[in-house]
């Protein structure tokens, strides 16, 4: 368990407390869907899931791009 919250940050800890705030409201004021909305945002960040964490949007960086020269041929 120690090991598992070493690996957390700062953005997965207010992550997870805004979805337990959105779960909370969602009941009181008893809209289920937006209650089930904030148990899907407090997945997120303890099954550490979604686009920020992963990096999963990140374009890959490619190397043979950059050795590559252009030529090119004047017309005349």
């Amino acid at each position: 368990m120690r090991k598992w919250l070493q690996t957390w940050n700062i953005m997965r800890f207010l992550r997870l407390t805004m979805g337990f705030l959105i779960i909370y409201q969602g009941i009181e004021l008893e809209q289920w869907l937006f209650a089930a909305l904030g148990g899907l945002l407090v997945l997120m960040p303890l099954l550490n899931i979604g686009c920020c964490g992963t990096q999963a949007c990140a374009v890959p960086n490619s190397k043979s791009e950059k050795n590559k020269k252009a030529t090119f041929t004047e017309i005349k």
